[in-house]
């Protein structure tokens, strides 16, 4: 039986919301499924996601595979580093605490990145909703534009018929 770590999708149409479960590999999408260890909202910025991190660390080194997706969720919320830091501790080259240590450093580096990208998105969604009065005046200005380059087009042409008639004569 080949176990797959998946999205499971909720959520009414075009407001997707998924669970990430462990499934068998044969079972539909949204059908049955062995453990749901997280959920997955796509719609908020930066994305939403839950995801208890030992029991999705069991199930990697039991042997699950993440689908795409779940692959890049894990590696985001940091489920593969730390198992390739155990996997490190297992052939000796450092102990647990230092594995933990690199872990923890590693995890606070990115949760500042993560705020500062949430606050880049909310100074930019601010600047968009900045409410600026457009004043009647800004109407009269634009015309008097329009008004002038026809006046300037008329004054040219008038001098070239000018021209004309004494090269005729």
């Amino acid at each position: 039986m080949a176990v797959k770590m998946r999205l499971q999708r909720h959520g009414s149409k075009k407001r997707p919301f998924y669970f990430i479960v462990v499934a068998d590999g044969r079972a539909p999408r949204d059908g049955k499924f062995i453990q749901k260890i997280g959920t997955y909202n796509p719609l908020t910025v930066p994305a939403t996601i839950q995801l208890d991190r030992q029991k999705a660390l069991e199930w990697l080194n039991k042997g699950a595979q993440p689908t795409d997706t779940v692959h890049r969720i894990l590696s985001f919320k940091g489920v593969l580093y730390l198992k390739h830091l155990l996997r490190g501790v297992k052939l000796g080259l450092f102990d647990d605490a230092t594995a933990m240590e690199k872990f923890q450093t590693w995890y606070a580096a990115h949760e500042i990145k993560i705020a500062s990208t949430s606050d880049t998105h909310k100074k930019a969604e601010a600047a968009k909703k900045v409410y600026v009065p457009v004043a009647k005046k800004v109407a009269e200005p634009v015309a008097e534009e329009v008004a002038a380059p026809v006046e300037e087009e008329a004054a040219p042409a008038a001098e070239a018929t000018t021209e004309e008639t004494p090269a005729a004569e």
